[in-house]
């Protein structure tokens, strides 16, 4: 009977929407054992009543997979970015603070617009091209040592949590990030997507490139998924310098 007393305390950043003035608002809601923030928004959306009975509009935030695959859930989580669905809140420190992650432009309250992360991709080329819609066949294989570090780098969720992480990534600064940089070390050491390197080297050399790493390697010890993106960075720093240092020779 005690438990079904509890109560989950939350203060939600909102946001009206991108060009609205932020504000907080706190809602309790019945405690579950097991709960993590998604159930807490969902309950929020079932009946948004704050702590002092104003009825407003439910929370808008994201989601997908619920099992920290899709990166759609982000948000900014008692101070640090991390994905909503894995937070569970048994774990959190009450009154539980809900803020959409600054990093990127707020659509509404807790949903952000990631598009700087694909435009990134699309700018390092983090994809295989194939020649034709035919089928080629199998590709060439991969020693397993080099399948087993490159699955760690395909773990990458463009979730954005190491964007938010990094002090280098403002609106003041065009950092690509590092989730980019990591993903041209992926596809330039893959056996086919080799015949491309120059070029996303190409794309990590221009203005917000990798050398706007400031190197506080915030992303690493944030990132969801371990991925060992100050490894990545280290390699792709060489991996620029060495061609620099051809190209002027070619010239």
């Amino acid at each position: 009977m005690a438990e079904q007393q509890k109560t989950i305390h939350l203060i939600i950043t909102r946001q009206d929407g991108p060009d609205g003035t932020p504000y907080k608002q706190e809602f309790k809601i019945p405690y579950r054992p097991n709960m993590n923030i998604i159930s807490c928004l969902m309950e929020i959306q079932r009946n948004p009543v704050t702590v002092d009975g104003k009825e407003v509009a439910p929370i808008v935030w994201e989601m997908n997979c619920l099992e920290e695959v899709c990166g759609a859930c982000s948000m900014v989580i008692n101070g640090k970015p991390r994905q909503s669905c894995t937070a569970l809140v048994d774990k959190l420190e009450q009154p539980i603070r809900l803020e959409p992650m600054n990093t990127f432009p707020i659509n509404r309250d807790l949903a952000v617009d990631r598009s700087r992360m694909f435009d990134a991709l699309k700018r390092v080329k983090a994809w295989i091209p194939i020649d034709g819609t035919h089928d080629l066949g199998p590709g060439p294989r991969m020693p397993e040592v080099d399948r087993q570090w490159a699955y760690e780098l395909s773990r990458c969720m463009t979730c954005g949590v190491c964007l938010e992480a990094c002090p280098n990534v403002n609106d003041k600064s065009p950092f690509i990030g590092a989730f980019a940089i990591s993903q041209v070390r992926l596809f330039n050491e893959h056996p086919t997507g080799k015949m491309n390197a120059e070029e996303r080297l190409e794309g990590l050399m221009g203005e917000g490139g990798i050398t706007d790493c400031g190197n506080s390697q915030n992303c690493v010890q944030s990132c969801p998924k371990g991925i060992p993106l100050t490894t990545s960075i280290a390699s792709m720093n060489r991996a620029t310098t060495v061609y620099s240092i051809k190209n002027f020779f070619r010239s």
